[in-house]
């Protein structure tokens, strides 16, 4: 093959790639809509409940 461009892409080769101005833009709205989405399911998230009473050391009245 003439054309070979040798092995796949480097993790070094990646991040140059991201962070030309046409692909950063694409990548910073792809991470941002990922952090809302992670963060928008983490809050809609609902909280365990204990099965029993409460705790031995929690105080009386």
């Amino acid at each position: 093959m003439e054309n070979d461009t040798g092995p796949a892409a480097t993790p070094r080769s990646l991040v140059r790639w991201a962070i030309t101005p046409p692909q950063s833009y694409a990548v910073y709205f792809l991470a941002l809509v990922l952090v809302a989405g992670l963060s928008f399911y983490a809050g809609s998230l609902k909280p365990k409940t204990a099965v029993g009473g409460p705790p031995v050391s929690a105080p009386r009245n």
